[in-house]
Parts: C-alpha cells; sequence; structure tokens
C-alpha cells in the first residue's frame, strides 16, 4: 500500500472503520475485483478476494457497492456471493438493487441516435480484431489482446470516425483496452455521489478503482473517505491511495472485514 496524498492517515482511517456506527465499500468490478480477461464473460474475481467479500457482506455493518460499466445484469453470475450487493452499471446509468428491483436512466434522443449512427460507423473493424460492445448509453469498441500496432491503428480509425459525433450529448474516453463513446449525463462519480447522499456524516467510506473511468469516481468520494486505485502499475490518478492487487487488495479488504466486526 502506497498513499499519494499526505493529508491522507491510513491509522485514523482504519480507526474510523472500527469506530464508525456505518461503513460504505464502493468497488469497481474489471481490472478491481477480477483480472481483465478477453472474454469478459469469463472475467472471474481474485478468489482471495471474492472470499474475503463475501465475509464482509455476511457480517453486516458495510453498505458493500459495485460501481462498473458493465450492464448492471452481467455481474452477478461473476460475483460468488450468496447475498449479492447493490450494482451500479453501465456508469451510473442503472442501478440494481440488492431486492432486485433495477431503476434505468434513459439518455436522451440525442444521444441515442448518435449511438446508433456511432455502432454502425465501426461494425467493420470487426474483421480487423475489434470487439463492439452495445450498452444503455455508451458503444464500446474492445482491442484486448491484439497486438499494439493493430490496437494503436483501430483506436485511430474509430477516433476518425466518433470524433465528429461528440457533440454535446456525447463524450469519447479510453479505458484500458479500448475506446468507449458514452451519453454525457450519468458516470461513476454521479453513482458515488447519489451512495453518499444516503449516507450519514459518520460513516467510513471508500471506493476502490483502476481504469480512467474511476477518476470522477476518486474524486467525489475523497470529500468524505477514501479513493483507492486498484492497479499493478502507477498511474497519474486523484486517488489518495494506491494498491497492487491482488495481494495489497486482499490485505485492505482483511483490514477492512476485521476492523469492521462488530
Amino acid at each position: 500500500m502506497q498513499v499519494l496524498t499526505p493529508r491522507v492517515d491510513i491509522a485514523a482511517f482504519t480507526s474510523r472503520i472500527a469506530s464508525a456506527a456505518n461503513r460504505v465499500l464502493m468497488l469497481d468490478y474489471d481490472g478491481t475485483l477480477a483480472p481483465f480477461h478477453v472474454r469478459p464473460e469469463l472475467a472471474a474475481p481474485y478468489p482471495e478476494v471474492a472470499a474475503i467479500l463475501e465475509e464482509i457482506v455476511q457480517a453486516g455493518g458495510t453498505r458493500v457497492v459495485i460501481v462498473s460499466g458493465r450492464p448492471a445484469a452481467e455481474l452477478p453470475p461473476l460475483l460468488p456471493l450468496t447475498t449479492h450487493p447493490e450494482i451500479w452499471g453501465s456508469h451510473g446509468w442503472e442501478r440494481l438493487l440488492a431486492d432486485g428491483r433495477r431503476i434505468v436512466e434513459q439518455p436522451g434522443t440525442e444521444a441515442r441516435l448518435a449511438l446508433d449512427e456511432a455502432a454502425r460507423a465501426v461494425e467493420d473493424l470487426l474483421s480487423d480484431g475489434a470487439r463492439v460492445e452495445t450498452k444503455l448509453a455508451s458503444i464500446a469498441l474492445h482491442w484486448r489482446g491484439l497486438p499494439d500496432a493493430a490496437a494503436q491503428a483501430l483506436e485511430k480509425r474509430a477516433l476518425a470516425r466518433w470524433e465528429p459525433l461528440t457533440r454535446s450529448a456525447l463524450e469519447i474516453l479510453r479505458f484500458d483496452g479500448g475506446l468507449e463513446l458514452r451519453a454525457v449525463g450519468c458516470n461513476k462519480q454521479y453513482a458515488v455521489k447519489a451512495v453518499l447522499s444516503e449516507t450519514a456524516d459518520d460513516t467510513a467510506i471508500a471506493y476502490l478503482g483502476d481504469d480512467i473511468t474511476d477518476e470522477d469516481a476518486f474524486r467525489a468520494v475523497k470529500v468524505r473517505g477514501l479513493g483507492i486505485l486498484v492497479r499493478g502499475e502507477f498511474r497519474e490518478t486523484a486517488a489518495d491511495v494506491w494498491l497492487r492487487p491482488p495481494d495489497e487488495l486482499a490485505s485492505f479488504l482483511q483490514l477492512w472485514r476485521v476492523k469492521g466486526e462488530r
């Protein structure tokens, strides 16, 4: 574990986990709880991490929230948890509650039409090894597993076709292994702020993520809690702490579990 923000006192934060009346643990999935996989449906969480997370969920006292760019429905089959936590999917556009209820925000007509056009604009890239994923409010172009030269060529061609579509309704974001054209309006920061608005002032709070798409969530959570970058290699970030998965990640979650015991 490496502290990145001088004001952060890890000892004080862990004491807060133990003393707080409530706790909230927000976690990204791909790249954070699970290593990336060329086939996303096979991206299982690190076994030791999943086991500790199960203990945290079963112990109670911590509101566990998964915040992912994936459609929310994809995550329950991948998470080996007896009781499934709350899931925010599609970068905050949908919310799957623990009781199974699904709450969805819809992008506007202009954004939906532009996303349809964007999907058609990159159809021919599939023959070059790309994978196109259509989500509720975005289109993602994946090239994970391809040689660097091929990935760079795909990115260049996709940008040339998508940049004209980035009117007020859409924005382009890079992520580890691809490019995403996303409707403006909801993002992971939106999900974090919604959770914080439902959380008492004396709550111990942390958000764990790995990708560029987690940066707005780090900035949002830092107002009241800890932003934690989970990544094998360091990059510039707004997070307060850097953990390397899976060992340091497992150690942090184990610390959370132990300190959170009542």
